[in-house]
């Protein structure tokens, strides 16, 4: 019987042959090594590159996830992807810078108004009237009065801040070229999302469910970040309205606002506010109210957060407290103002590689389950092998 002539490309059994590796000589995994040695180095340029922009990289992310429903509105009424993004980055812009400066711009008349007022006092003899039962306080006065000499201090500070009230939020914008970074990144993040999704999906080791899985678990961390600081940034706004109102200060609401939208920022928040009323509440003679709203700002107000968001974050993402607080808190330490969003953002997404690893080695060895022994009402578990 004459023999079939063999089908190029089929095994023996008929199925069609795997296709054959490059050889793996020598020269070609040198060369291999060389190429992954300069793509590591590529990277780590890459990252040495990125780390003067992480703020603004971070900060436009953020509001890239904040703003994409909205932008997804407006991208379907308008059409066309520059014209989309660029009226979200305005309507961004005027939500989130616009309040800011007015609240700077408003601290900084009332820093002025209060430097005239504090030097007024000072001029004057109330408050040496007031000191005369704290002897103790009244040399401590006495002695700082003689070598900084405060009421031409704070005459000179009155008057600079009076002519400098609208350089000065000028000097600001002109100089703070990472807030116009950040809507500049945030242009791009827009129009090219979903080009950025898929270029990221296609570089990444990971599949096409596993690095969606990912994406969805940085998205849910930065909607917990937005929720946790905004529900803080109310509860530091009403304290500190409620004490202006208790102490009968001028224009309670007013600085209530102020204070909440203070609270957004990382640093100083808050206390920006409370503390200089405080200060001018013991320059009045008030010194029972001026301690009662330091201890509240000191105590409460500028504590309150730090128990408060990750609380919140951990709730909204499922993580125990201590975890969220981990990644809150050592989030500032490390990567400072933008570790509000990478330090839980580390923490999530860390936690969803080590899922997706657990899965793959359960794939790969899968365990067996426990068997129970037969009995009345009860039915054998098969083991897998």
């Amino acid at each position: 019987m004459a023999r079939k002539p063999a089908i190029k490309g089929a095994t023996a059994a008929g199925q069609p042959a795997r296709p054959a590796w490059p050889a793996a000589t020598g020269g070609h995994v040198a060369r291999t090594v060389l190429i992954a040695a300069a793509a590591g180095l590529g990277l780590y340029l890459c990252y040495r590159l990125a780390v003067p922009f992480l703020m603004p990289l971070t900060w436009a992310v953020v509001l890239a996830v904040a703003f994409a429903p909205a932008h997804r509105r407006i991208e379907r009424r308008i059409g066309r992807p520059n014209a989309a993004a660029a009226t979200s980055v305005t309507l961004a812009a005027l939500a989130v810078v616009a309040p800011l400066l007015f609240v700077v711009q408003q601290l900084v008349r009332e820093a002025a108004r209060g430097a005239a007022y504090i030097q007024e006092l000072l001029a004057g003899s109330h408050w040496r009237t007031v000191l005369r039962d704290y002897p103790t306080l009244e040399r401590g006065v006495t002695w700082i009065e003689q070598w900084l000499n405060p009421a031409e201090l704070f005459g000179n500070l009155a008057r600079w801040l009076t002519a400098e009230s609208s350089s000065l939020i000028a000097g600001s914008l002109a100089q703070a070229l990472g807030v116009v970074l950040i809507f500049y990144f945030l242009f791009y993040f827009l129009r090219d999302r979903r080009m950025l999704v898929r270029t990221a999906v296609r570089l990444s080791p990971l599949d096409g469910k596993e690095a969606h899985l990912v994406m969805r678990r940085f998205v849910a961390t930065v909607h917990a970040i937005i929720f946790g600081t905004l529900a803080v940034a109310v509860v530091q706004g009403g304290l500190g309205g409620l004490i202006f109102w208790w102490l009968d200060l001028p224009t309670p609401v007013f600085w209530g606002i102020a204070m909440g939208l203070l609270a957004i920022l990382p640093v100083f928040g808050a206390s920006l506010v409370w503390a200089p009323a405080a200060v001018m509440l013991a320059f009045d003679g008030r010194f029972l109210d001026a301690l009662i709203l330091a201890a509240w700002g000191g105590l409460l107000i500028a504590t309150i957060d730090n128990l408060l968001f990750p609380v919140l974050v951990g709730n909204r993402l499922r993580l125990h407290t201590v975890i969220a607080f981990v990644g809150a808190v050592g989030g500032l330490v490390v990567f400072g103002a933008s570790g509000v969003v990478l330090g839980p953002a580390v923490i999530s997404v860390t936690l969803a590689l080590v899922e997706i690893v657990k899965r793959r080695f359960d794939g790969m060895f899968p365990r067996a389950r426990p068997s129970l022994p037969a009995g009345p009402g009860r039915t054998r578990l098969a083991s897998t092998p």
